[in-house]
């Protein structure tokens, strides 16, 4: 059999070399392609964000709709390129877009308007995507993408919990009226300051609170340790080009060449 060329492909394989071109060529019309991706992701995050703080802008419904719209052909799109599309679907990032896409197009599904707005901050989890994508694009994320990862880890860490106090507290706790509240609570059980003015109600209230407790000792003040003083540091090794060390690092891990770090000691 002859190998297929352009002018005999059916139009089915033409839009799918098309399309895969787009998310995993080289060229310039690829990469900005990909840079447009990452800009509408990025604004669509923080415009829900946003929109989760605030009761009266159901005027938008047709944007989110035009947004909805965006994500579902981007969703398809990927999945028709993909090898795996039952795992490309069911990944949390794929569950999540599901999530989102559906509080979209359908709101009309929730009788609490807000509640979806607090839902779609589950795009955060896109982040992660965004991210491995910006580390193939940008040098600057390939040097501080473990600071950029603790950074992105912390916020999706912190509204995905405001979202859960959110949705579980709203119409039976009389101290959370709104996103703010539930914010205000994690932030401050979180970081354990605890000023008690806010409390969780109920048995399932309790158990979230102490769990939340337990991430703010543990898994959030590691986050923001990460932030300030990353776990490894990046130095270049002459001999055979590792760049992640120990900061206390004296001799490559990998090949045992003594390697001369510029730090600034302990702190």
């Amino acid at each position: 059999m002859g190998q297929a060329t352009p002018s005999n492909l059916s139009f089915w394989q033409k839009l799918h070399n098309k399309i895969d071109h787009l998310y995993n060529g080289s060229t310039p019309s690829s990469r900005r392609f990909r840079w447009g991706l990452l800009a509408f992701d990025a604004i669509t995050i923080v415009y829900f964000i946003l929109a989760s703080f605030y009761h009266h802008i159901d005027d938008f419904h047709i944007l989110e709709e035009a947004i909805g719209i965006i994500y579902l052909l981007e969703l398809m799109a990927r999945l028709y390129i993909s090898k795996s599309k039952f795992q490309e679907l069911f990944h949390p990032v794929g569950l999540a877009d599901i999530i989102v896409i559906i509080s979209l197009l359908a709101p009309s599904l929730a009788e609490n308007f807000s509640f979806l707005r607090v839902i779609r901050t589950l795009r955060l989890l896109r982040s992660y995507h965004m991210l491995r994508n910006l580390r193939k694009q940008s040098r600057f994320v390939r040097m501080h993408e473990d600071v950029i990862f603790s950074v992105v880890n912390l916020f999706v860490f912190i509204f995905v919990i405001t979202a859960v106090v959110y949705v579980s507290q709203v119409h039976i706790n009389d101290d959370i009226n709104d996103y703010i509240d539930a914010l205000y609570f994690t932030i401050a059980t979180l970081t354990t300051t605890g000023f008690g003015d806010i409390t969780l109600v109920g048995h399932d209230g309790h158990i979230l609170a102490v769990l939340i407790m337990i991430f703010g000792i543990s898994l959030f003040l590691r986050l923001i340790q990460t932030i300030f003083r990353p776990g490894k540091i990046r130095y270049e090794c002459p001999s055979c080009g590792l760049n992640r060390h120990d900061h206390d690092a004296v001799h490559c891990k990998h090949c045992g060449e003594v390697i001369h770090i510029t730090t600034e000691g302990e702190y």
